[in-house]
């Protein structure tokens, strides 16, 4: 069952209130800025301010009741219908999901230009990590968080952006060792070196909290190493469900505020890179869920293949392969129907 969820744990309508007032301030900061700059200004990128502005104000995020009976499946697939000018990154947004998650479900599609009208699909159902359900749980592959409150038989999940290619974040079983809000960064001297060599941009010893600092506003710093890697927010706006990152977890600012306030110092996080899930249902229907694998540092990427216990299932039911080996290669990141209750 989908839930709402507001940014501060109070009651829907409050929230409502409280998001209108945030939209009518950025709204008028958006008027003077326009008048400011006067004919310069396109009244197109007026709109998409505008657009931006609502959607960031008014998305609710998910929560899911978790199930019961045995089974690994939470959420429900949605369907969105194009409207003008909407971008795959608009979109994400509206339903606070990862870019690249909304781009796998819907291939072929043009992120940037999306026909006017056509359906999407919106990626909110998934088969649950094969791991206890407890704390924070990440899985790289599928560039998304999962948080499991204390005592709740919930679920909340959001979309990250993680490590690049040659900065890869590890697999991890770790503890939240420090909240800091407002955090300072301080970039060590292979990111100075990077930022001046490529962007030719020389950052300073220390980034003060701020506008222009990357982490955002909340940091959450892991016990991983020696603490160098934290689960943060961001000052962009873009880089969620992507590979952008240093190495650290980079949340929506409102998505890092709402775990901010809801987890405890030594919570468990435990970071996995699992492109592929699997559940045999309580009704014996069997689903899977391929992502794309990461290409990991120095180009290595592994390659999906059928897993072994699934092939000898298959087999002991005398049932074809044909849909299971489709969606490994498909790699639509939503879970697919392989074999119906009918079976036994």
């Amino acid at each position: 069952m989908l839930k709402e969820r507001d940014d501060f744990g109070r009651p829907f309508f409050v929230a409502v209130v409280i998001r209108i007032v945030n939209f009518l301030s950025e709204f008028a900061i958006l008027v003077r800025r326009m008048s400011k700059e006067g004919s310069d200004v396109q009244f197109k990128q007026f709109i998409f301010g505008l657009g931006a502005l609502c959607v960031s104000q008014f998305t609710v995020s998910a929560e899911f009741s978790l199930p019961v009976d045995g089974s690994l499946l939470v959420g429900k697939l949605q369907t969105h219908q194009v409207k003008q000018g909407e971008t795959f990154a608009l979109i994400a947004k509206e339903y606070d999901i990862g870019f690249l998650a909304l781009m796998a479900a819907n291939k072929g599609v043009d992120p940037f230009l999306p026909e006017e009208g056509a359906f999407l699909t919106i990626p909110t159902q998934f088969i649950l990590p094969d791991v206890p359900r407890t704390g924070i749980v990440i899985n790289l592959s599928e560039l998304r968080l999962y948080y499991f409150p204390p005592n709740t038989q919930t679920v909340h999940v959001f979309p990250v952006g993680i490590g690049r290619v040659g900065r890869d974040t590890p697999e991890m079983h770790s503890r939240i060792s420090q909240k800091i809000p407002n955090p300072t960064w301080t970039p060590p001297k292979s990111i100075r070196e990077e930022y001046l060599n490529d962007k030719g941009v020389e950052l300073p010893a220390i980034v003060p909290a701020g506008p222009d600092n990357p982490l955002g506003d909340f940091a959450l710093r892991l016990s991983y190493g020696q603490g160098q890697y934290l689960i943060h927010g961001t000052n962009k706006d873009f880089g969620i469900g992507l590979r952008v990152s240093s190495g650290c977890i980079r949340m929506e600012p409102k998505d890092i505020k709402w775990l901010f306030n809801e987890v405890r110092k030594g919570e468990s996080v435990r970071i996995i890179n699992t492109p592929l899930k699997l559940t045999l249902e309580p009704d014996r229907s069997v689903y899977i869920e391929a992502h794309e694998p990461l290409t990991r540092h120095k180009g290595v990427k592994t390659e999906l293949e059928m897993p072994i216990e699934l092939s000898w299932w298959l087999s002991e039911y005398e049932l074809p392969d044909a849909r299971a080996q489709a969606a490994i290669r498909v790699q639509a990141g939503v879970p697919i129907e392989i074999a119906h209750p009918a079976y036994d």
